[in-house]
C-alpha cells in the first residue's frame, strides 16, 4: 500500500480522535491507530472498547487497498515536527513495515495486522434515530458537562442525560450539588405509536471527545441509538460509545415549581465578586453567605481559623422581605461561568432549599435552568 497525505492535515485528524486512547489499554493493539486505505480515502479509527473515534480524509496517489495498526504515540510524536509538506506512506502489505518519506528524510515503523482491531459494535434494528443541528447539539454538552459527577457508587450521574420528546430535546446532568437542565428543539426523532419519550444516558469521555470536536463541525448530527450504544454520525467523525445502564433520576422532581423570591443581577458584577470574596472563605467549605435586601446583595465570607474575612454590596432587581442564603462558592462561579446572558434571575423558596439561577434571557432554541442545592447557615 502507499499513498500521500498533507502532514498538518493528518495530524489534525489524528489529534482529535487520539483523546480517546488510554494511558493503559487492556488490549495492547489499542495503543495503535488504526488506518484503513480504501480508494482514495483513508480512514483513521481510535478506540478504548467503551469509546471508538473514527475520521476519514482524502489521500493522494493511493496505491492498494488494506488495514494496519500504527503506534499512535509515535506516529502523532514525528508529525507534530513536520512543517506543513506532503508525506509519502508505504507499506509492505506481507510484513506490515511501513515508512515515511519526507523531503528530508524517511521514518520506519513497524505495523500491527490491522484485523486484530477489535470490530466495531453492530446497532440494533429497532435503534431510535434523533436528528438536530450540530451547534444546538455542542452547546448543550458544553452548558451541562461541567455539572456531571465522579460518583463510582451511582455511575448514571457520570454522564448527560438525553430525554428525547417528540417535539423536544432535554440535556441533564447533575452531581446531586448542582444541576443543568439544557432544553432545546430537535429536527426529527423515531418513536414508536404510543410512545410518548425516549432516553439514553452519554458518558462522560465521549461527551468530552463531542465537546471537542463539535465546534469545528457544520450542519446536523444523527443520533443512533439502541439499549446499549449510540452512534454519533458527523460530517467528519462518527462517534460509537457505549451507553451508561441504569435510570437517571427524576431531574423534574427536585426542581421548585414556585419561588417566592426573584431576584434579577447582573452576572459579571455578581461573578466578580464571588471570585474576589471567595478567596476570604473557609477552605474546607468555600462557603459565601448571599444577604439579599432591597435592591442590593451583600456577600461575605469568613475564615474563623485564619482571622480573615471579606464583604462586598452590589446592586440588583429585588422587592421583598430581605433572605440570608449560603452556597459553595466554586459552584456559584462554575454555574455563572457557563452562562451567556449579561443578566441572570435568582430565584429562592427559602435557605433551606435549592436556589434556580436562569439567563434573564434564552439564545435561541435554547431553554437554560441551573441548580444548586444551599449550604447551612449558623446564624
Amino acid at each position: 500500500m502507499k499513498f500521500i497525505v498533507s502532514s498538518t492535515v493528518l495530524l489534525s485528524h489524528l489529534q482529535a480522535i487520539s483523546r480517546v486512547i488510554n494511558n493503559k489499554n487492556s488490549l495492547p493493539i489499542l495503543d495503535n491507530f488504526l488506518l484503513h486505505i480504501e480508494g482514495n480515502t483513508l480512514t483513521m479509527t481510535a478506540s478504548d472498547i467503551e469509546t471508538t473515534l473514527i475520521t476519514s480524509m482524502e489521500i493522494e496517489n493511493a496505491e492498494g487497498e488494506g488495514k494496519v495498526a500504527v503506534a499512535s504515540r509515535l506516529l502523532l510524536d514525528t508529525l507534530r515536527e513536520f512543517p506543513e509538506q506532503p508525506l509519502t506512506f508505504t507499506i509492505n502489505d506481507s510484513n506490515l513495515a511501513m515508512v515515511i518519506y519526507s523531503s528530508n528524510g524517511s521514518y520506519n515503523f513497524i505495523g500491527q495486522n490491522g484485523d486484530e482491531y477489535p470490530r466495531l459494535p453492530q446497532i440494533q434494528d429497532n435503534a431510535r434515530v434523533l436528528t438536530l443541528p450540530v451547534s444546538q447539539l455542542s452547546a448543550g454538552i458544553s452548558k451541562t458537562l461541567f455539572c456531571t459527577a465522579e460518583d463510582e457508587l451511582r455511575p448514571v450521574m457520570n454522564g448527560i442525560f438525553f430525554d428525547i420528546m417528540r417535539d423536544d430535546l432535554t440535556m441533564v446532568a447533575t452531581d446531586a450539588h448542582k444541576l443543568v437542565r439544557f432544553k432545546t428543539t430537535h429536527t426529527s426523532i423515531t418513536l414508536g405509536e404510543e410512545e410518548e419519550n425516549v432516553n439514553f444516558i452519554l458518558p462522560k469521555k465521549p461527551a468530552n471527545m463531542l465537546k471537542n470536536i463539535l465546534p469545528k463541525e457544520s450542519g446536523e448530527v444523527e443520533i443512533k441509538f439502541d439499549s446499549k450504544n449510540a452512534y454519533f454520525k458527523l460530517s467528519n467523525y462518527t462517534m460509537i460509545c457505549r451507553q451508561v445502564e441504569g435510570r437517571f433520576p427524576n431531574y423534574n422532581g427536585v426542581i421548585p415549581k414556585s419561588n417566592a423570591y426573584k431576584i434579577i443581577i447582573d452576572r459579571l458584577s455578581l461573578l466578580n465578586a464571588l471570585k474576589r470574596v471567595s478567596v476570604f472563605s473557609n477552605q474546607g467549605s468555600n462557603l459565601v453567605k448571599l444577604d439579599f435586601a432591597e435592591n442590593q446583595i451583600h456577600i461575605s465570607a469568613q475564615d474563623i481559623d485564619f482571622s480573615i474575612s471579606a464583604e462586598e454590596t452590589i446592586n440588583c432587581q429585588f422587592e421583598g422581605d430581605p433572605i440570608k442564603i449560603g452556597f459553595k462558592s466554586a459552584f456559584l462561579i462554575e454555574i455563572l461561568n457557563n452562562i451567556n446572558a449579561s443578566e441572570v434571575i435568582l430565584e429562592m423558596t427559602d435557605p433551606s432549599r435549592a436556589g434556580l439561577i436562569l439567563p434573564f434571557e434564552n439564545d435561541a432554541n435554547e431553554e437554560i435552568l441551573m441548580l444548586l442545592m444551599p449550604m447551612l447557615l449558623n446564624d
